[in-house]
């Protein structure tokens, strides 16, 4: 049947019809939907037999996939360009052993970057790790490729990169999808106990020589095989229609920016012949497979050639092997890309900038006059909506409610004057950094932010380093860090949001939630007792929407001498309803801006031409109720009681650790003040404004003897000062 998908949803459906057994991945823009649309099928039925899941991170997944393949399975892995780096010590050593069954590494790559730390590109990955990578131009070459990566992996035992990029993951088309897909049987044999899954010196030694080896067959497919040549196209146009003398001028491309310079030259052609203006004759090199470089195939798109230039995203990958071929093969060949300045160095390609550096290119080359000119009309005034002028800026910020502002907020006043120095992650509350919160001075990778701190600690003493991480990056890479400050005593302390979900990547669960991507709900992974686990002594808790409580729960953390946490509980804004909007009392409203300048709620506006009786000339706050979500924390904030809150103000939660009943599912957010089946942002939404239900617990829960237990019996070792004393 046929379905307009997304990209990434047509590659979900590739790999079910190409039989796979086992799909894992973390979140991360722009991979995140192969794995929820995997998820979503087979809930739905039409995917069978096959696992589904949220791995705790992308090293953990892989992994795990590798172990499946290792019995036969088929196996795919997903993740963002950034999430190989978390992978990469497996993958390197996974491609010396060798897998069994297909292992294909769906790898979906950011030019811009759009939402990621780098512009880093997966296909230098895969020449690094010595793994073939298949770059797709467009969404249908995509789902070709993904099934036939799964056949070259099995071919030659080796794991595959598919390595698409925004564009290509988030373009929608048609596509015929099979209504019900099964996993490919596994082999009745299983898992079979051979040296060369053990990778001792002397097997990686020997596995190196195989992997040479079986790149240069690889590379020969990738020529003359026609399940893999097919996604390497090479075609003449230009020139006269009757045009018959071969072309002196070529160019390449790979992944989208096939797509776009074929759409740049027809805006080029369509141009040029209004204006009665020749266009070179020219030959056209799409390239799928760039690693290992279709070396045979690139010669001969190059026979008689005299200029070529490259149009890739983001490296100059193709660009340096066609240099290497016309070095080789003593070609008479000038190649221009990223190197010479005749390309993009960074980001997006488009087909407009194509567009204009082909009529550059063009006349330089070839001797043709004016087709730059041409062309530079053409899109300037194609819609006569052409506009020069600085554009307005339009930071991120966090969203209106959203409870990271309230934990800011509360850690900054906890601080007060004290020297510190605020270590942030990756995930939403990276946009703490902005005014008028102020609140992180550096990112780095995730989890760094946990052991940056620590950094910080050693090397400033006198500053008191606060780390904020989010709940899907603590166990996605911040234990790690908490382990490293127990074991060296640094003075840090850790705030943890808590908001119940991933949700930076779309809102997926991970292991606090206790929800599978399988439709499991289990026990979540409770953060202070891995906290406690882990050796930190002092744990205190806060709702970010209640100012006082969470501003004496941080001080309670922070003041404390040693390794530290704060946990802020309170639900992602899309987990829950949101409540009856604030309102500003225009009498009482004195312009002061404090609602403002103090939490930067999107929610609140101001206009300079209100007048009040308080506010006189000065203008006046006014709150957005299509935004406002009604959390209260400008109320509190208002020096002057202007701002009224027609909801529940929300109750403080005890400073330190609190558990449910319950044995099974102590502090277990899915049955917080609701039913055992509910969704953890269900239950957690519910919560918010209620306080936490359960039992509460020692001072410092570390000094408990059982903090999981009921409270009768349970000895309290800390004193009544609190965490600090």
């Amino acid at each position: 049947m046929k379905q307009l998908l997304m990209g990434n949803e047509a590659f979900a459906h590739a790999a079910l019809e190409a039989g796979v057994n086992v799909v894992a991945g973390y979140p991360g823009t722009p991979s995140s939907e192969v794995v929820e649309t995997v998820a979503k099928l087979h809930g739905q039925g039409v995917a069978q037999d096959v696992h589904v899941e949220w791995s705790t991170n992308e090293k953990a997944a892989l992994e795990m996939l590798a172990g499946a393949s290792y019995c036969g399975a088929r196996v795919l892995y997903t993740c963002k360009q950034v999430g190989l780096n978390v992978a990469s010590d497996a993958l390197m050593s996974l491609n010396y052993v060798g897998v069994r069954g297909g292992c294909v590494l769906f790898v979906a790559d950011d030019p811009g970057p759009i939402s990621s730390q780098t512009e880093q590109d997966t296909r230098r990955f895969g020449s690094f790790a010595k793994v073939p990578v298949l770059d797709p131009c467009s969404p249908d070459q995509g789902v070709a490729m993904m099934k036939a990566a799964f056949e070259l992996s099995e071919r030659y035992d080796t794991p595959v990169i598919v390595r698409p990029t925004t564009r290509i993951c988030h373009a929608s088309t048609f596509f015929e999808v099979q209504e019900e897909t099964h996993g490919r049987p596994l082999p009745a044999d299983g898992f079979q106990k051979d040296p060369k899954w053990v990778i001792f010196p002397k097997r990686a030694y020997e596995a190196h020589g195989e992997i040479i080896r079986r790149l240069a067959r690889m590379a020969w497919d990738f020529d003359f095989d026609p399940t893999f040549s097919q996604f390497n196209q090479v075609f003449e146009s230009g020139g006269a229609a009757d045009a018959s003398s071969a072309p002196t001028v070529g160019i390449v491309a790979g992944g989208v920016s096939v797509a776009y310079a074929r759409e740049a030259l027809g805006l080029i052609e369509r141009a040029a012949a209004a204006a009665g203006v020749p266009v070179p004759r020219y030959r056209f090199m799409a390239v799928g497979t760039p690693y290992p470089f279709p070396a045979e195939t690139a010669a001969a798109f190059a026979a008689g050639l005299t200029d070529v230039i490259v149009f890739e995203e983001l490296d100059s990958v193709l660009e340096e092997e066609m240099l290497k071929l016309a070095g080789a093969r003593g070609l008479n060949l000038r190649v221009q890309g990223k190197l010479t300045g005749s390309a993009n160095d960074r980001g997006e390609n488009s087909a407009e900038n194509i567009a204009g550096r082909l009529g550059r290119f063009f006349d330089r080359t070839s001797g043709t006059d004016g087709v730059a000119g041409l062309v530079d009309r053409a899109i300037a005034g194609g819609n006569g909506l052409a506009y020069d002028g600085p554009l307005p800026a339009r930071p991120p910020v966090l969203c209106a409610g959203c409870p990271h502002r309230g934990s800011f907020y509360a850690a900054k006043r906890a601080l007060g004057k004290r020297p510190a120095v605020l270590t942030g992650d990756i995930g939403c509350y990276t946009l703490g950094n902005a005014q008028p919160l102020d609140a992180v001075d550096t990112c780095l990778c995730m989890g760094a932010g946990l052991t940056m701190a620590q950094g910080f600690a050693v090397a400033e003493p006198g500053k008191k380093a606060v780390a904020f991480i989010g709940d899907s990056t603590f166990f996605a890479s911040g234990m790690t860090g908490v382990a490293n400050a127990v074991y060296n005593g640094h003075d840090v302390t850790f705030a943890i949001l808590d908001n119940a979900t991933t949700a930076m990547t779309g809102g997926q669960p991970h292991p606090g939630t206790g929800v599978t991507l399988m439709g499991e709900k289990r026990r979540p992974i409770v953060i202070e007792e891995v906290l406690k686990g882990l050796g930190i002594e002092c744990i205190t808790f806060a709702n970010p929407h209640s100012l006082e409580g969470a501003t004496e729960a941080a001080r309670q953390a922070i003041d404390f001498e040693g390794p530290s946490a704060v946990i802020f509980c309170a639900p992602c804004i899309q987990l829950k309803k949101p409540a009856a909007s604030v309102a500003i009392d225009a009498d009482i409203c004195t312009g002061c801006k404090k609602c403002i300048t103090s939490i930067g709620c999107p929610g609140i506006g101001f206009d300079e031409a209100r007048r009040g009786p308080a506010s006189r000339e000065r203008g006046q706050a006014f709150v957005d109720g299509s935004l406002c979500d009604g959390c209260g924390l400008c109320v509190q904030v208002c020096p002057f009681d202007a701002i009224a809150n027609p909801n529940e103000a929300p109750v403080d939660l005890p400073l330190y650790g609190r558990v449910l009943e319950d044995e099974m599912n102590d502090f277990q957010q899915t049955e917080i003040n609701g039913e055992p089946d509910e969704t953890a942002g269900e239950a957690l939404g519910q919560a918010e404004g209620l306080g936490f239900g359960g039992v509460a617990v020692a001072r410092c829960i570390v000094r408990s003897d059982d903090p999981t237990g009921p409270i009768d019996g349970l000895p309290v070792s800390a004193p009544e000062g609190g965490c600090h004393d």
